[in-house]
């Protein structure tokens, strides 16, 4: 299923698009040129998810909230609820 989205874009930018678009530019038609600056953004979002998340990690360890695995993926999620529970 695909959407219609149309945006008004200032002179500079439209300017911009321009050249983005067609025989001398990267895209052939400026919807490309958005799908492919939307997908990008997604790609760099999750990633930043990512690396927040790893981020987090260090500093859990950095903080000492480290625990040995139990090789069972709930038990150890359960684990770290009850230590969350209790102020971990």
């Amino acid at each position: 299923m695909s959407e219609r989205i149309n945006a008004r874009l200032s002179r500079p930018l439209a300017e911009f698009v321009e050249r983005m678009v067609g025989e001398t530019g990267l895209y052939e038609t400026p919807s490309e040129y958005v799908r492919d600056l939307i997908r990008r953004d997604m790609e760099r979002r999750e990633g930043q998810i990512v690396q927040d998340a790893i981020l987090n990690g260090y500093r859990d360890l950095a903080e000492g909230r480290v625990f040995a695995s139990s090789g069972d993926f709930r038990t150890d999620m359960a684990m770290l609820d009850r230590k969350e529970a209790d102020g971990w």
